[in-house]
């Protein structure tokens, strides 16, 4: 039985991937008109951000863990019970980044201090500030993210889409009056992100209370605690937790290792980075459509179902990723002419970009979005324990063996990278095929 047609799977994927591009842009209009507040703002935003991602991933793998749950029910027509724990989800959201937002807010300088130590006083304040008001955006981040699990599991990805446009529409115009008309330094790119979360997080809940929602919230479902529901969301959620959270310990620990190979290689890494992150677009956006169908598939007991849509979308992500990093390497030598670069340091960003690109069009297809059909099929724990072993055995321990003990620098780190993933695809590859995923059961 076909669950999910090809029409119907190109027009889920091809909203996420502009989600993910317009996410993508903002971010980088953020970074150039916070430049024109002083290099103190840009530090302090920049220091800060890294920590806002801790908990950008830990409210994205709640949702995650609920869009699971959500989807299974979904594939087993049970929509009421869909929506129970899509109005139980959220509870949990807010329950949860509440009590975060309380913990920043009360202790910004304690944290700031323990993971940035006694910079510049000037960038200190900068960083003081921006944390204090970013923070507050934090519930919306959950509450838009537990909505957008609603959306997803329905296959409704436009939505999503058409939200994100708005709040990067929103966030941009509230940047450039905050910086050039109001002249309020990091606060003036503080709040228009917090406005943009909260309209995303309105907009997206208005849609989730519809009456026309095949799952939807009601309120009288959000307030009566159900303690089967939040364990199931939790069972999957707290896994894709500690594996994002490591994650990130993981490459702020790689950024402390590219640091000591010289002022060349870190600019070269730096840029690589920027146009890394545009190449991978294609295999991020892949991850939710996983979780909707094999999540819908699993549901439905239909196993044999699940297998053909883990091999399907398999082949898409893979010619999807591979037409776009063969495009964003092929544009890389003519974006480099906008940096101010010298020849070698461009050079080497040539050669990382080449190295990831190959990697993330090969390997990244089935070490990161294939891993969540995995996760969506129950098989939670197998997929932590396999990314947690190869993210600390695979890239930060041969990061150091290549890069320091071998002297390769910034090359050695690029390797590992795709070590990692190659070692975890191979791994969920063997996985998928061997059918242990089957005899999970979430719901």
């Amino acid at each position: 039985m076909e669950h999910f047609s090809g029409r119907r799977l190109r027009a889920m994927i091809l909203p996420l991937f502009v989600e993910q591009l317009l996410v993508m842009v903002v971010g980088l209009t953020d970074t150039l008109m916070v430049s024109h507040a002083g290099e103190a703002a840009v530090s302090g935003v920049a220091l800060v951000n890294q920590f806002n991602i801790i908990f950008l991933y830990l409210f994205l793998a709640l949702a995650s863990g609920g869009a699971v749950v959500i989807s299974q029910y979904i594939g087993r027509k049970e929509n009421e019970q869909a929506g129970r724990t899509s109005s139980q989800l959220l509870l949990l959201s807010i329950v949860i980044s509440l009590a975060v937002t309380g913990f920043v807010l009360s202790s910004a300088e304690w944290l700031l201090s323990l993971l940035f130590g006694r910079g510049e006083p000037d960038v200190m304040a900068a960083c003081s500030r921006y944390l204090q008001i970013t923070a507050c955006g934090y519930p919306a981040m959950a509450v838009y993210y537990a909505g957008a699990a609603i959306c997803r599991s329905l296959g409704k990805t436009s939505i999503t889409m058409y939200i994100t446009a708005i709040a990067c529409v929103l966030n941009a115009v509230g940047d450039f009056l905050g910086v050039f008309l109001l002249r309020a330094g990091v606060a003036g790119v503080a709040w228009p992100f917090v406005m943009a979360w909260m309209i995303s997080a309105l907009l997206i809940t208005v849609v989730c209370f519809g009456k026309g929602q095949a799952v939807a919230y009601r309120i009288r479902w959000i307030f009566a605690w159900n303690g089967a529901l939040m364990r199931r969301i939790l069972s999957i959620a707290i896994p894709n937790g500690i594996e994002s959270g490591v994650f990130q310990l993981v490459k702020v620990a790689l950024t402390s290792m590219a640091a000591l190979f010289g002022t060349y290689q870190i600019a070269a890494n730096g840029v690589a980075q920027s146009i890394w992150s545009l190449a991978a677009l294609a295999g991020v956006a892949m991850g939710p459509v996983f979780i909707t169908v094999i999540g819908q598939c699993v549901g439905a007991r239909d196993l044999e179902a699940a297998a053909y849509y883990f091999r399907k979308l398999g082949k898409y992500t893979l010619a999807f990723s591979t037409g776009w990093n063969i495009l964003i390497l092929a544009i890389t030598p003519f974006v480099l002419d906008f940096y101010a670069l010298a020849p070698e340091t461009k050079k080497l960003v040539l050669l990382l970009v080449l190295i990831h690109n190959v990697f993330n069009a090969g390997a990244f297809p089935y070490s990161g979005a294939f891993s969540n059909g995995l996760r969506a099929a129950g098989d939670v724990r197998f997929t932590m324990t396999v990314s947690l072993a190869s993210t600390i055995g695979g890239r930060l321990l041969l990061s150091y063996v290549l890069g320091i003990v071998l002297n390769m620098g910034v090359i050695g780190l690029a390797l590992a990278m795709a070590a990692d993933w190659t070692i975890r695809a191979v791994v969920f590859l063997w996985r998928e095929r061997t059918g242990k995923w089957r005899n999970f059961q979430v719901i």
